[in-house]
């Protein structure tokens, strides 16, 4: 099912007419998502690098950069995964509301690619999760995207905002349960 992004009231983007998300999770509880980005040419869109240059980076957030937060129903830890146009990307574990965010050697780099058009782009991110995020209960998602144009200005895109500044780790940013898929 497609979800759409929505922009942060306080950080409008006119280089974006839309973000929308698939997302789906595996009986192993594998990640999946795939975002797809309506837009003009004043989009910053990094060069793809080859799947041998991909790397772990932290602060991807900080320019163009697709996130998933997972947080296992009953739980207050939650796990952030960050992947940038340029399929670089990073997983952090948090225990709780943005403390001891750590990053996750345990799960390895995504399968991840983009599709670049003029006024469109996408990008697949799967990550294999090798049991670290546990699998037997459904899971509470926040989608998100941070957006960087040509005039270096961010807009902050979310399933649901919480009210005052754009806070991706706001209990309320988690919009959308997810259940096993087969």
């Amino acid at each position: 099912m497609r979800h759409v992004l929505h922009p942060h009231p306080d950080f409008p983007c006119a280089a974006v007419s839309a973000i929308a998300v698939d997302v789906s999770r595996g009986i192993t509880g594998n990640l999946l998502v795939h975002y797809y980005i309506s837009g003009d040419a004043s989009l910053v869109v990094p060069s793809l690098l080859s799947s041998a240059t991909r790397q772990r980076a932290d602060e991807l957030w900080q320019h163009t950069c697709f996130e998933a937060f997972v947080k296992p129903a009953g739980s207050e830890a939650y796990w952030e995964f960050n992947v940038a146009p340029t399929c670089d990307w990073q997983v952090y574990a948090l225990s709780g509301y943005r403390a001891g965010r750590t990053p996750v050697e345990a799960i390895g780099t995504p399968s991840a690619e983009g599709r670049y058009g003029r006024e469109s782009w996408e990008l697949r991110a799967h990550w294999a999760l090798g049991g670290t995020v546990p699998s037997n209960v459904p899971w509470r998602l926040g989608l998100c995207a941070v957006i960087e144009d040509t005039g270096g200005a961010l807009s902050y895109w979310a399933l649901q905002h919480p009210p005052g500044k754009p806070d991706f780790h706001h209990d309320s940013a988690f919009a959308l349960d997810l259940a096993v898929t087969l």
